[in-house]
């Protein structure tokens, strides 16, 4: 079974030759990997058989990427958003918001909207066909990918004043939304009517922390929804099947989310409350699920702790299909290859239904 043809039965709710296989280490972890014996020759989704490949476009309003600063320890860039960040030089935490482009409504009207167009340009075309025509050889189960709400707004406001005018002025938050979901369908008709046939659609918009949403159900219902709802009826009549990602506690929002068509969440933050096993059992007849695997788990000293997290999650979460594994967020450089290693053998061995 090719990994295409068995993650579309996983997001049908069919059961496959065994749980999909996918995963994102951070490049930090990557390269303590490979001092410790992953081969320099082979990428990471190659040596660890990952089964989803990503296409995407610059959904930004492409300002110049700028160095700032640059010191041995960090790096400090305005990004093509705008915005200026502080990164450790291995990007190996969330980075320190310096600035942002919008303070006001009347910035994002003139300085940022009238940016956010589609154009062909957005697309770097080449990488596209190459990455597709690869893929499609492998057998691998291909998405579009972008993101157009919260999340993706922190690159323009910083993240306190946008949580403040969801409040205050939702009508403008669900406009810049808006904007961005409208280029997202545009831009993807282009990519569908140049050749590039997906599979599925991964989207990314981070709405929860550890205790619970950064902000509420109806504010959501005033900002996303419609935008939401939007994308994802493209998507599905176009026959991909929608998975999302969303960081932290966001149970609140899973009715929602369901509601308006999301097919699959993704990844089931587990320090955060989520628990792959009471998900499947409140939701798994409407909705699927990918990750939910403590990554503590996985750099814990004792091997039985990581069996433990993923034989009794298995036996919950792949029950009649619907589950593909990956971890509850990415596998940060806590996580040595010989557990990881480990832990995918233990997810081999817990995923197969036959």
């Amino acid at each position: 079974m090719t990994s295409r043809e068995r993650i579309k039965l996983a997001l049908a709710h069919e059961e496959p030759d065994r749980v999909p296989i996918h995963d994102s280490p951070w490049a930090a972890t990557v390269g303590r990997w490979r001092r410790e014996g992953l081969p320099e020759g082979i990428p990471v989704e190659e040596y660890f058989g990952y089964e989803m490949t990503f296409i995407g476009f610059d959904s930004g309003p492409r300002f110049p990427v700028e160095v700032l600063e640059r010191t041995d320890e960090y790096i400090i860039e305005r990004t093509s958003t705008g915005g200026i960040n502080k990164n450790f030089r291995d990007y190996s935490t969330t980075p320190e918001v310096v600035d942002r482009p919008i303070k006001t409504r009347r910035d994002w009207e003139e300085k940022i909207k009238p940016r956010l167009v589609p154009d062909y340009t957005r697309v770097d075309w080449v990488t596209a066909f190459n990455t597709y025509n690869r893929a499609r050889s492998e057998g691998k189960f291909i998405c579009v990918t972008g993101g157009w709400g919260y999340d993706t707004l922190q690159g323009y406001m910083k993240s306190e004043e946008l949580l403040v005018a969801m409040v205050t002025d939702p009508d403008w938050v669900r406009d810049m939304i808006m904007t961005r979901a409208e280029l997202h369908v545009e831009m993807i008709k282009m990519m569908l009517e140049k050749g590039l046939e997906f599979d599925g659609a991964f989207f990314f918009n981070d709405m929860g922390y550890h205790n619970g949403l950064l902000f509420s159900p109806e504010t959501y219902r005033r900002t996303h929804k419609e935008a939401d709802e939007m994308v994802f009826s493209f998507c599905h009549e176009h026959g991909m099947p929608v998975i999302l990602h969303s960081c932290g506690n966001v149970k609140e929002l899973i009715p929602d989310l369901i509601e308006v068509g999301l097919d699959c969440l993704q990844p089931l933050e587990v320090k955060a409350g989520m628990d792959v096993r009471e998900l499947k059992r409140l939701y798994g007849d409407k909705l699927a699920f990918m990750g939910g695997i403590d990554v503590r788990a996985m750099a814990h000293p004792d091997p039985s702790v990581i069996e433990e997290e993923i034989k009794s999650k298995f036996e919950v979460a792949k029950r009649g299909g619907g589950y593909i594994y990956h971890s509850d967020h990415s596998v940060p450089n806590a996580v040595s290859l010989e557990n990881y290693v480990y832990a995918l053998d233990l997810v081999r061995q817990h995923g197969s239904y036959g």
